[in-house]
């Protein structure tokens, strides 16, 4: 049987506003055949250091693989994604999470073109990667490549600017559990839809309202996947979704599958990646 381990790791002062979670994933091989090895959308980026072994994913109808020693950077993801180590042998990987606050401000891209991509930062940022992978290769703890990777977001968190109307919208979706509306917004900040949606789309590379959806169901979840009873499951979907039509195409499009096939087959790679 797969051992998995999910160690967290607290981040630095100066990145925590930033950072969702930051763990190290190891296991001891490849999940068997008829497991899922679902990963559900949870609105975080992702930059991920496989230092032992190396992941292959699929992302909707993409298929995306890390090699070990290689870090990457994963968009937006609004699709459910299915993954496994390469090789079936013990797999290391160092995850770090940005919130939607988070990205933007540690690499300046248009993050429009990476939205269910995952990408070698190599091809992103150019030398100043490739000086950095050779470095994380070169050490051989874990802690010093988690020390390294921290040192290297500081520095471009420090020369980084916030954007105020960006960061509003985003903390008011996450206030409101991802059931606000693009029209408050709107009317919040004094600029339009159309505005609003471009600027989602250069920091974080998706519309305020899809990001949205997937805080919203986030929410269910979170709940769903610890086990939760019946009725708080059907109290979660009363707060969130107008009806169970809406509720369950929300669940298929997130998960590829419906709630009952689902529930079965949960595993501690969902669970613990998703809730950790």
């Amino acid at each position: 049987m797969t051992a998995f381990r999910f160690r967290p790791v607290i981040p630095h002062p100066l990145l925590s506003p930033y950072i969702a979670k930051m763990c190290v994933f190891e296991s001891s091989g490849r999940l068997p055949v008829e497991e899922r090895k679902l990963i559900v959308p949870n609105a975080n980026l992702k930059l991920t250091l496989t230092y032992r072994n190396g992941i292959e994913a699929r992302v909707g109808d993409k298929d995306f693989l890390q090699r070990e020693n290689e870090l990457s950077l994963t968009g937006l993801i609004d699709a459910p994604v299915i993954l496994d180590s390469y090789e079936d042998e013990e797999t290391g990987t160092i995850i770090i999470e940005f919130n939607p606050l988070g990205a933007y401000r540690c690499f300046r891209l248009s993050f429009a073109a990476l939205a269910n991509q995952i990408v070698d930062v190599t091809d992103l940022i150019g030398g100043m990667a490739a000086e950095l992978r050779s470095r994380l290769a070169a050490v051989g703890s874990v802690e010093m490549k988690l020390q390294l990777l921290q040192n290297f977001l500081i520095g471009q968190l420090l020369e980084g600017e916030a954007d105020p109307i960006y960061d509003y919208c985003i903390d008011r979706i996450s206030s409101s559990k991802g059931l606000i509306t693009v029209a408050v917004l709107e009317k919040e900040t004094g600029y339009s839809s159309r505005w609003l949606q471009r600027k989602f789309s250069e920091r974080l590379g998706t519309s305020p309202k899809n990001l949205a959806e997937i805080v919203r169901f986030k929410q269910f979840y979170q709940v769903y996947s610890l086990g939760a009873p019946a009725e708080k499951l059907k109290q979660q979907i009363y707060n969130n979704y107008y009806d169970q039509s809406h509720f369950l195409r929300a669940f298929r499009r997130f998960t590829g599958t419906t709630p009952t096939e689902l529930q079965g087959s949960l595993n501690e790679l969902s669970t613990k990646n998703f809730a950790s």
